[in-house]
């Protein structure tokens, strides 16, 4: 979990331009050492839980997630690598959207 662990700052979402991500909060992803954590961007926020595989050579971080958009109950799952120092993935929103992100570790 070590590479995974702390707080990210979403830098660049696929679907939603950045004055949607943090229209409420900056957006973030924060994962503990234990892999569950917390993210928020737009009015889509949620807790994570999830685990460290391997994906070929590299770690893979795979999640399920369950949270609130616009008040309205939602749930999903989503991935993460990290890549340059970034947290590069995909998060996916039961039965409706899914967006690749990325993400840089705050300071």
């Amino acid at each position: 979990m070590k590479p995974f662990a702390g707080k990210w700052r979403i830098a660049e979402m696929e679907v939603w331009d950045q004055d949607y991500v943090d229209m409420e909060v900056p957006g973030f992803v924060r994962l503990g050492s234990s892999g569950t954590g917390r993210f928020q961007f737009g009015l889509v926020s949620g807790d994570i839980d999830g685990r460290v595989e391997q994906c070929g050579k590299a770690l893979r971080f795979e999640f399920s997630w369950f949270g609130q958009d616009e008040n309205d109950l939602v749930c999903g799952r989503g991935w993460a690598v990290v890549e340059d120092d970034e947290l590069q993935g995909r998060i996916y929103l039961h039965q409706a959207d899914d967006s690749a992100f990325r993400a840089i570790k705050s300071k």
